[in-house]
């Protein structure tokens, strides 16, 4: 963990925004280099916590630095701003602790190289970003973690938050 901090650069970060998710406090800030524009607060994640060695269908939310990928603005839950999960990081540190093969890593790292989206079926799991509640029930939003491993806020949090998620812009997820 400390390793993912210290090699997270802000500054590198698409004109400076980034966006920094505190899992223990369940805020989601957006910050611009050291300064934070805007915190939102009550954010929900992964049911059973977040962790450096996310798996699929674990529901947890994955500990690391990110990119968001690509944006769905129409999905079940409002608006999805999806991670670039799993990416080298995640692969390389799976490898090393065997919860992953050689072969998937290499089909990963192949995805990133070509600029493809790495491969959502391994056993690191994928489909994971930033969303709204969608149609969910708010009271559940409130007092639970209730996500797969994404990070879930209010519809019109996301909306809020939308202006300044696009492809590109750092997650830091701690």
């Amino acid at each position: 963990m400390i390793l993912c901090l210290l090699a997270f650069n802000p500054v590198n970060a698409h004109n400076d925004i980034w966006i920094n998710v505190d899992t223990q406090n369940l805020t989601l800030s957006v910050m611009k280099g050291k300064a934070v524009e805007v915190i939102f607060d009550n954010i929900a994640i992964g049911r059973f916590g977040a962790s450096n060695a996310r798996m699929m269908g674990d529901n947890r939310t994955p500990l690391g630095s990110f990119r968001i990928g690509r944006i769905k603005e129409s999905s079940r839950y409002h608006r999805f701003f999806v991670f670039d999960y799993p990416n080298r990081e995640t692969a390389d540190l799976a490898l090393a602790e065997n919860r992953i093969t050689k072969e998937t890593w290499q089909s990963i790292i192949n995805a990133i190289e070509t600029g493809r989206t790495p491969p959502q079926d391994t056993p690191l799991g994928g489909h994971l970003g930033i969303h709204g509640l969608g149609q969910g029930d708010h009271k559940v939003h409130k007092q639970f973690n209730w996500t797969n491993g994404c990070i879930a806020l209010t519809n019109a949090q996301i909306d809020k938050l939308s202006k300044w998620l696009k492809p590109g812009i750092a997650v830091q997820v701690r």
